[in-house]
């Protein structure tokens, strides 16, 4: 199994920020480690990919700095050549492994997720929306016609769910907090809102419900999980109580349901927060294992 690495160009951040980026760094420690995957450098996101999803005049303020001060705020990271160039990378990340996916069966991009990026803005840590880009790109290429987005991540796939709101070929599933970031949430074609504090069995129970919902609507040829830690109990955000093993459950789910159908998984990180980012990797790195053992459909 293929997996794209994301870190390739370190990103200056201010003390004390909230965002763990060295979490990517541990990561990818740990699937060299364990020899969970195929470790490959990405080719980045052109402007061209990017103007997929994006507006091309929202493209070109992130690359030369010109975006306001509340776009940079609502995205959380300063504005430095090296935002766009990250940016960039992890979507080639994500493209990457999608036409790995489609080639192997199961393509990681260690990164990605970026599910707040709006067609004109950033927002939630999130400046391009690689899930979109990337299924664009497959669909351009030929590889696939039909594409189903399944975010587990916690909070709701808002920015997915806007840019594809007239796109019947992309179907976006999400399960998220009722009560996360963002207040208002978008109108994804199966949204699953779930109380604070479900715990793992009524979790997976309504999942399991969901999963088989999308995947019947859907028809689709691919399948894009954004698979966030954040649902994590030990989370700083979270609000849903999954144990770790709870997520194991999870992304097997998911695998085991596409799998049984012939699909094709691109499967990508998202959010993850916890106090000590080794910990964030750590579950991270469960993600790739599990995604490991359904290689080779």
């Amino acid at each position: 199994m293929r997996a794209y690495v994301t870190n390739r160009v370190p990103l200056p951040l201010p003390s004390g920020h909230p965002f763990p980026m060295v979490k990517y760094d541990l990561l990818v420690d740990g699937v060299r480690a364990a020899g969970a995957a195929e470790l490959c450098d990405p080719e980045p996101a052109t402007p061209a990919e990017l103007s997929l999803a994006h507006d091309p005049a929202y493209v070109e303020r992130v690359r030369h700095g010109t975006l306001e001060a509340l776009a940079l705020r609502r995205i959380g990271f300063p504005w430095c050549p090296e935002l766009y160039l990250r940016a960039c990378d992890t979507v080639g990340a994500t493209i990457c492994a999608t036409r790995a996916a489609v080639e192997e069966g199961v393509g990681v991009s260690l990164g990605g997720g970026l599910h707040h990026a709006r067609r004109d803005a950033g927002a939630g840590y999130c400046v391009f929306n690689d899930i979109v880009v990337a299924s664009r790109v497959a669909q351009q290429e030929g590889l696939v016609r039909r594409v189903l987005v399944v975010d587990t991540d916690m909070h709701q796939g808002d920015g997915t769910a806007s840019i594809t709101a007239d796109d019947p070929s992309i179907f976006t599933f999400s399960i998220h907090s009722a009560t996360a970031f963002p207040l208002r949430k978008e109108a994804s074609s199966l949204d699953l809102a779930l109380a604070d504090r479900t715990g793992d069995e009524p979790y997976l129970a309504a999942l399991a419900g969901g999963l088989a919902r999308a995947l019947e609507a859907a028809r689709a040829d691919l399948v894009v999980h954004v698979a966030g830690v954040d649902p994590y109990v030990g989370d700083q955000t979270s609000r849903l109580s999954l144990t770790r093993d709870g997520l194991r459950r999870r992304d097997r789910m998911v695998l085991e349901a596409c799998r049984g159908l012939g699909l094709p998984v691109v499967v990508t990180m998202s959010g993850g927060y916890s106090r000590r980012p080794e910990e964030v990797a750590a579950l991270h790195l469960q993600t790739v294992a599990v995604a490991a053992a359904f290689d080779g459909r």
